[in-house]
């Protein structure tokens, strides 16, 4: 389609001696070598063989007889055949020297070959006639519309290749594009190759992380479990027979007592009496003797009888076992503290609190008594902001200034929770690039720095604990035999076989082997018995 007013009506320049252009005595001058040169003079191009052809061919600057330049035809410009129109190139003859205009179009039908080699013309319109427009200006395609489906071509020289619309999806496998012509542009965020893949749904957590704090603490086990096939009388009527007459079967002794939990000695202590109208513990007494006799004893006591009993030993005469107090204290829970305590109160007629009060003094004395009340935080749930302000706390009364705010560290690790304490502890290393325990060994001494780093130790890993405490019991001349015995009847159901795997990690020795060099006779074969080959 041609424009409205253009072109003019009769031609260009105007008719009717209107101005056009050039100029009648416009360029070139009159009188003036001008370009192109008349026919004959010398200049370029040659008459000979020069461009445009000299016959009935017009020069430049000169407008064609029917004006200039000619009215586009039927079918638009550029025409639908571009140039050169011949199968592997070399310029027309009569382009684009036809005396009626600028230029003449070609014949319509032109062979389109299979293959396209350099230089041969594009398939679909020239150059800003879009596919399937009549003529005149080329309209611009929507924002995001996809290309009107035809055979994937390569566009030709200097053709521009069409780019799909903003997230249209690519025409799969295009050709290569002509020379010189710009690549597919892709669309904006479609991957390259093929269609856009959806990223992977995201997985929600599990019930189990979910419930997970900071750190957890892997299960523990003991070595001693719940007999399954368990009979009180017969195993009472086995007791009686160990210790009835001369001489005691010791050996019949620990295989019933080391293969039972602690709830069912006690329940075979009830039956002992029930039956034969006498005490079980008082009948083992006058029996055993020694450390084989304290191990069978810690064994029939309940959980927390046996810790008061130590408890009250630590305390009771000249001088105070202050270990004891930091080892059972500090690593019991709550409810086991608050289990302890009505045991003391009922077996020695006394407060605990008080006879802690009385028996230690500064600070040391103000742990045991905040440890004393039970009520340590036990919920587990961990608040890092609260754990990095008390890091902070720690650091400002400890590392950070002259002398040590005692009462700060007491406040924190008597009252936290474990896992919040751990939490504490980490946020407490990157703010004074040391570990507490290094802390407290700088900032304290004597019974607090041990209440302190026992607190520590036990918030982090309760069987390295007492691993440690088993390996110092034995160590160097002679064993602490009360303390190698009140760990492993203690922990016996609780976390043994956790503490036997550390041990052996850590001093490449097992407790089974150690216990062997150690101990002699009855006493080591029930201490083994209850701990049990690695």
């Amino acid at each position: 389609m041609a424009y409205p007013g253009y072109p003019p009506p009769g031609g260009y320049p105007p008719p009717g001696g209107g101005q056009g252009y050039p100029p009648p005595a416009g360029y070139p001058p009159t009188g003036a070598p001008g370009y192109p040169p008349p026919p004959g003079a010398s200049g370029y191009p040659s008459p000979a063989s020069g461009y445009p052809p000299p016959a009935g061919d017009i020069g430049f600057g000169a407008p064609a007889p029917g004006g200039y330049p000619a009215a586009p035809p039927p079918s638009g410009y550029p025409p639908t055949s571009g140039y050169p129109g011949q199968f592997g190139g070399g310029a027309p003859a009569a382009y684009p020297g036809a005396p009626g205009g600028y230029p003449q179009q070609p014949p319509a039908q032109q062979f389109q070959p299979a293959q396209q080699n350099y230089g041969a013309p594009p398939p679909n319109p020239g150059y800003g006639a879009p596919p399937g427009q009549a003529s005149g200006y080329p309209q611009q395609q929507g924002y995001a519309a996809a290309p009107a489906p035809q055979q994937t071509q390569a566009p030709g020289y200097g053709a521009q290749a069409q780019a799909p619309g903003y997230g249209a999806q690519p025409q799969a496998q295009p050709q290569a594009p002509g020379y010189g012509a710009p690549p597919p542009q892709q669309a904006y965020g479609q991957p390259t190759g093929g269609a856009p893949q959806a990223p992977p749904p995201s997985q929600a957590p599990t019930a189990q992380m979910a419930s997970m704090s900071l750190k957890q603490q892997p299960k523990t086990e003991g070595t001693i479990r719940p007999a399954a096939r368990f009979d009180a009388e017969n195993d009472a009527e086995t007791l009686r027979k160990a210790m009835k007459g001369m001489g005691t079967d010791e050996a019949a002794i620990m295989s019933v007592l080391t293969q039972r939990s602690t709830n069912q000695r006690v329940q075979i202590g009830q039956k002992f009496k029930l039956m034969f109208g006498k005490d079980l513990i008082r009948e083992l007494k006058s029996e055993l003797s020694g450390n084989f006799e304290e191990c069978i004893l810690a064994m029939m006591q309940p959980a927390a009888d046996y810790d008061a009993t130590s408890l009250r030993r630590a305390m009771k005469g000249a001088g105070t076992d202050e270990e004891v107090l930091v080892e059972i204290l500090c690593s019991r829970t709550n409810q086991e503290v608050a289990a302890i305590k009505a045991a003391y109160k009922t077996l020695f007629h006394r407060d605990l609190e008080k006879d802690c009060v009385s028996e230690t003094s500064g600070h040391f004395k103000r742990l045991l008594v905040s440890l004393c009340q039970a009520n340590r935080d036990e919920s587990g749930a961990v608040d890092q902001a609260k754990a990095q302000k008390e890091a902070n706390d720690l650091y400002q009364a400890g590392e950070k200034k002259w002398g040590t705010d005692e009462s700060r560290f007491n406040v924190i690790l008597a009252s936290r929770s474990y896992a919040q304490l751990r939490a504490t502890f980490d946020a407490y290393l990157k703010i004074s690039q040391r570990d507490i325990l290094n802390s407290i060994d700088r900032e304290m001494s004597g019974d607090l720095k041990e209440g302190m780093k026992a607190v520590v130790k036990v918030a982090r890993n309760p069987p390295e604990y007492f691993a440690e405490r088993i390996y110092r019991s034995m160590k160097g001349l002679g064993t602490d035999d009360s303390t190698l015995i009140r760990c492993i009847v203690s922990r016996s159901e609780i976390d043994l076989v956790q503490i036997k795997t550390i041990f052996t990690r850590t001093y490449n020795k097992t407790i089974f082997k150690w216990i062997s060099g150690e101990c002699s006779g009855d006493y080591k074969r029930v201490l083994q018995a209850i701990v049990g080959q690695n």
